[in-house]
Formats: C-alpha cells, sequence, structure tokens
C-alpha cells in the first residue's frame, strides 16, 4: 500500500517500555556528541610531528614580555614550578614552547613613577640581570645575534632587555647610551603616554595633552642615535604621525615590538595596511600582538564598553591601599584587570592567525613575527594560549593554513633575527664613518 503524502506517520503507542527505550537511545546519543565534541576539540589542540620538528628545530624568538614587572613587585622566580601559578612566563614554560629568546620589557609606569622613570628603568634592568644570575645553567643575558644563537646551541633562554616608551631616557640622549651599555636592543619611542619628543596612540586625541605632530627634531636624532648604536628602533604604541616620521629617519629597518592588524582590529595600537606596506619598504617587522582586544573585534568592542567601570574600580583598589599605607603596585591592578577580563570571553586562537596571515600577505613572509605581550595583558590572550609553553600550537595552525616550514621559521623568529642583524650592520657603518 502507497501512503499518501498527506497522511500523518505511523506513530507506535507511547508504553512505558518504549518511554524507556527512547530515553536510552537519546542518553546514548548524547553521550556521543558529546564524545565527538570533546575529541574534535582535543585533535585541535593536538600537535603533529612536523609541527614539533618544525618548532624544535627554529630559533623561537618573542619580543615582548612584562615578567619584569613580577621579578620586581612579586619576587617572583622564573625557576618557579608552581601549577596554579597564572603567569605566561617561567623557565619550563619556555622549555616546553621551544622559546629560544626572549626580550623582557622595561616598563616604567609613567604615573606612579613621576620624578624617577630612569632609576626605575635601572631596578627593572637589574631585576632581569638577577633571574639570569640565579640560573646561569639555563638562562643567559643576550645582546646580539650571536649571542641568541649561542643561547640556542647551549639549549638555553636568552634574555634581552628592550625599553617600552621613550619616557624612560628622561630626555636625556646619554641615557639612553648608558641603557644600551647596560643591554637595551629595542627602545618603544613612545609607551601610551606622549613623551617630550615622541606623539603616542594612547593620548593622541586628548586635548590635555601637548602634542608635536609626530616627532620632533630632538626625537629624529634620537632614532638616528639608535642606529649608530645598534638599539632596534620600536613603533609599537606611536601615533600614526610618529611611526611615519620615525620611517622617513631611521637608517635601520624598524620594529614593532607588539601591534596587530587595524583591517582586522580598529584599535589604535594596531597598524593599518599602509603602514604594514611601509614596514616592508623599510625592511622591518612587525610582531604580532596576542592581546585579545587587539585581536579580535568582539572582544575590543566588549573591553572598551566595561573600561569606565573597569577603571573605576582599578582607581578605587589603588585608593584603598594607599589609605592603608601600602604602596600601589602594577600586581596590584593587575589583579583587578584579570577579573574584568574573566568577564568576556575569549576569542579563538584562529583569530591571533588571522592577524599574522592578514600581515604575511598585506606586508610579506618576511615581515611579520610574534610579539606576545605575556604577562601585560591580565591573562586576555586567546583559548589556548596560556603560557609560552602553548607556542607550539601557533605552529600547528600555520601549518593547518598551508604555510611551509621556512615560513613557518621566519615567523617564530627568522625575520626578527634578520632585522636585528640589520641593525648591527647599520650600526658598524655608522661608526665606522661611513
Amino acid at each position: 500500500m502507497v501512503r499518501r503524502t498527506n497522511q500523518a506517520p505511523f506513530h507506535p503507542p507511547l508504553t512505558r517500555h518504549r518511554i524507556e527505550s527512547l530515553f536510552t537511545m537519546n542518553k546514548l546519543a548524547f553521550v556521543v556528541i558529546i564524545a565527538l565534541a570533546c575529541a574534535a576539540s582535543a585533535s585541535s589542540q593536538t600537535i603533529s610531528a612536523k609541527a614539533r620538528e618544525i618548532q624544535n628545530s627554529a630559533i623561537v624568538i618573542d619580543t615582548h614580555a612584562d615578567t619584569p614587572q613580577r621579578f620586581l613587585d612579586e619576587n617572583y622566580d622564573i625557576e618557579s614550578t608552581d601549577p596554579h601559578d597564572p603567569g605566561h612566563i617561567s623557565l619550563d614554560k619556555a622549555k616546553a614552547g621551544n622559546l629560544g629568546a626572549e626580550f623582557f620589557s622595561i616598563w616604567v609606569d609613567p604615573e606612579t613613577n613621576q620624578g624617577h622613570f630612569a632609576r626605575h628603568t635601572l631596578d627593572l634592568i637589574d631585576s632581569v640581570y638577577e633571574q639570569a644570575a640565579h640560573h646561569p645553567d639555563r638562562m643567559m643575558m643576550a645582546f646580539s645575534v650571536a649571542d641568541i644563537e649561542r643561547a640556542h646551541h647551549e639549549h638555553k633562554l636568552a634574555a634581552l632587555l628592550g625599553i617600552e616608551g621613550g619616557h624612560s631616557i628622561e630626555n636625556d640622549v646619554h641615557l639612553l647610551r648608558d641603557f644600551y651599555r647596560l643591554g637595551v636592543r629595542y627602545m618603544t619611542l613612545s609607551w601610551s603616554n606622549t613623551n617630550e619628543w615622541a606623539d603616542s596612540s594612547g593620548d593622541i586625541n586628548d586635548p590635555k595633552v601637548e602634542h608635536h605632530n609626530g616627532l620632533t627634531e630632538g626625537g629624529k636624532q634620537i632614532v638616528l642615535e639608535m642606529n649608530r648604536l645598534g638599539m632596534l628602533v620600536d613603533i609599537s604604541h606611536v601615533a600614526d604621525k610618529t611611526f611615519y616620521d620615525a620611517i622617513a629617519v631611521t637608517k635601520a629597518p624598524v620594529i614593532a615590538s607588539h601591534s596587530s592588524a587595524r583591517a582586522l582590529t580598529n584599535h589604535p595600537r594596531n597598524m593599518t595596511d599602509d603602514m604594514l606596506q611601509a614596514v616592508a619598504k623599510n625592511g622591518g617587522v612587525v610582531q604580532v600582538n596576542f592581546y585579545n582586544a587587539f585581536i579580535d573585534e568582539t572582544y575590543r568592542k566588549a573591553a572598551e564598553a566595561q573600561s569606565k567601570d573597569r577603571n573605576a574600580a582599578v582607581a578605587a583598589n589603588a585608593e584603598k591601599l594607599k589609605a592603608a599605607g601600602k604602596t600601589v603596585s602594577y600586581l596590584d591592578s593587575d589583579r583587578i584587570e584579570r577579573e574584568w577580563a574573566a568577564k568576556i570571553p575569549r576569542p579563538p586562537l584562529s583569530a591571533l592567525i588571522d592577524h599574522i596571515d592578514h600581515i604575511a600577505k598585506i606586508a610579506g613572509i618576511d615581515h611579520v613575527g610574534l610579539g606576545s605581550d605575556f604577562d601585560g595583558v591580565s591573562g586576555a590572550t586567546p583559548t589556548g594560549i596560556d603560557s609560552a609553553a602553548d607556542l607550539p600550537k601557533i605552529t600547528q595552525a600555520l601549518l593547518d593554513r598551508g604555510y611551509t616550514a621556512n615560513d613557518i621559521r621566519k615567523i617564530l623568529g627568522g625575520n626578527l633575527l634578520r632585522v636585528f642583524r640589520e641593525a648591527e650592520r647599520v650600526s658598524r657603518e655608522m661608526q665606522g664613518g661611513r
């Protein structure tokens, strides 16, 4: 018999036995679905043998970690094995991710260190040296490309120094030279605050701040002196006009130590496609920042929406500590920032890979690298990137998108080494009077 198309389908009567059978089947299906979802999630985190080989054969370089704040304010030991430590950087985590060289950020809060920027800069520099001194078998100070390569050969973490914010030199080129002698190998021309000679993207729209329309003549001379010394010129954080002034003046390739692509996430800390192309023409490299608000537009908007209340909470906590006679540290603010960051869903790892991919397409494969901002973003990194130990996941994701082993090695550190080597060459020429 052929059933008519408008005839209702036959359903057996819902006896108790049939109800129990349906429940059992649905429960089993639910368990299978969950198992498949978990398996898919697990497989997305699996690092293939090929990815491991690429990761382990590369000199992996990260150009920005704020861990010195922890060294100084928390007395944090980089050899810590505390499984509950939320920090991104430790010697074990670095080893697990085959992180070969880390530029430790020497960042001086311009508000809490008024009148003694240089002194606090020295304190932070000293904190990194002390870590290397305490763990000479696993970590060494590095000042050159040759040092990074030697550390890699000796299976040690190469520790380098980068000043984050030109206010650290207190408008004094003599201090710039002294910091170079102490091992500083890049300086971000400005942090989020405009200084005496360079405009910042952080306050460029603040009418209360006196701006310079980019770099002052003195600022241009500082860039040239950095070239002469062999100190990398870092244009992360600077205002757009400051960026173009630096590109026009510098004799060596520049770096963006921790910036991402503005075409994907509309934040002034990120770089426009025109800026990416200018870096490529200059021969420089853009080290992609991992911070969620710089790599995901939805997260950026959510973070912006909560900023007023978040800042008020940070300020209230600071006032409470001051009232109790305590000194307010970076870590006090970071704890509050973490609480607010946890209220916003983390973007997927693919958001970070999208930025690497975009910069590789616009600037070229020779002009993109990694500048995590580890320990400086209150834990707000994409899903799956919880510490330096997770760096191989980036290699796997790039492999999955069709990047070759050679291209991945460039992104992991090869491009930064090339720029650093060129800065050393320019320095030798300038000092030789050629």
